[in-house]
């Protein structure tokens, strides 16, 4: 029987990647996007995956598929907290709204479908699970504005979680990267060289994955050689 892994922002980006890696050996995926076009161009690449639709922001949507995936299937491997969404701008400066709507896609629904799947996982009493982060978790930055807040508090999650279940043999890791070439970039004359490559986050996370459940990598900081770009 194929383990399932569970990741949000699935169709496109990091999620895709980890996606694709995990498929490669022999995951079934389960995921999620707001975008019913992304969706359907997921799916033909991936016929047998299982993707939802839903709104992050919201958390009524983020429960109920988080209910769908208790009641649809009975183990659970991995649970990548990937969806996120950056808006520029300064605390002085951002338009009303603006930070309530970070707080939501970036951090709320990490807590509340999280939440709704503990269950499953400490009565299996193993898993794994990955929160994508960012260097802006740890290092604000000037236009940043209510990402940085989000993204700082996301890892805040991930480390009290991390404490919460080491009693029940589950692995929790903040995923923390630089620059990455996804749609957030896009129209920055910059040569991909200065961006890491969302390959490459889904293969570390795979290696992370494969450690014995006995060790946990507890933060994974990753930025382009030449630093970060601000």
């Amino acid at each position: 029987m194929k383990k399932n892994i569970i990741i949000t922002g699935i169709t496109k980006g990091i999620g895709k990647a980890i996606a694709q890696k995990f498929h490669e050996n022999g995951f079934h995926l389960i995921g999620c996007s707001s975008n019913i076009l992304n969706i359907q161009n997921f799916l033909k690449e991936f016929p047998d995956a299982d993707i939802h639709q839903v709104n992050l922001a919201h958390k009524s949507e983020v429960m109920e598929w988080g209910d769908y995936i208790l009641n649809h299937y009975s183990e659970l491997e991995i649970l990548i907290n990937n969806a996120g969404k950056f808006i520029p701008g300064q605390i002085h400066n951002e338009e009303e709204g603006v930070f309530e709507h970070l707080l939501n896609v970036n951090l709320h629904s990490a807590y509340h479908l999280t939440r709704t799947l503990l269950p499953k996982f400490m009565e299996q009493k193993k898993g794994s699970l990955f929160n994508i982060c960012s260097t802006a978790s740890i290092k604000p930055y000037i236009n940043g504005g209510s990402y940085c807040i989000s993204k700082f508090a996301l890892l805040g999650f991930t480390k009290l979680l991390r404490e919460e279940l080491k009693p029940y043999n589950i692995r929790v890791t903040g995923v923390l990267p630089g620059a990455t070439l996804t749609d957030s970039w896009a129209g920055v004359d910059l040569p991909n060289h200065r961006f890491i490559q969302s390959q490459d986050l889904a293969e570390l996370i795979y290696t992370i994955y494969q450690l014995p459940q006995t060790t946990v990598v507890e933060d994974l900081l990753i930025r382009p050689l030449l630093g970060d770009i601000e």
